[in-house]
């Protein structure tokens, strides 16, 4: 399977841990494109650093922009609200962390 690899910057008031942005990124695909959409996504949390609010998340190419779309779409997590920015796509790791060193 071809894979995507989206850089993520979390803007929240107060701190988020991994589990709860990887819960809210699977809700929102859930909610916009229900349980078979997600599962096709094989969407996974890589990385994610509480302190930065930056993380890493792993989809499917063909999934790619309904991923970006779910993303968009949160606004709250845990009552907190949220926005999340997806500012990076790649096809490999190594490239992701390139292309963010170059636009940081």
């Amino acid at each position: 399977m071809r894979r995507r690899y989206l850089a993520l910057r979390v803007e929240s008031e107060g701190s988020m841990d991994r589990g709860e942005l990887a819960e809210a990124i699977w809700k929102a695909v859930t909610q916009l494109f229900g349980e078979y959409g997600a599962s096709q996504a094989g969407i996974v949390l890589i990385e994610y650093d509480e302190q930065s609010g930056r993380g890493v998340v792993r989809c499917s190419h063909k999934a790619l922009p309904m991923v970006r779309a779910s993303i968009a779409s949160i606004t709250r997590i845990n009552g907190k609200p949220t926005a999340i920015r997806v500012f990076g796509v790649s096809g490999t790791l190594k490239a992701l962390h390139k292309k963010v060193r170059e636009t940081c």
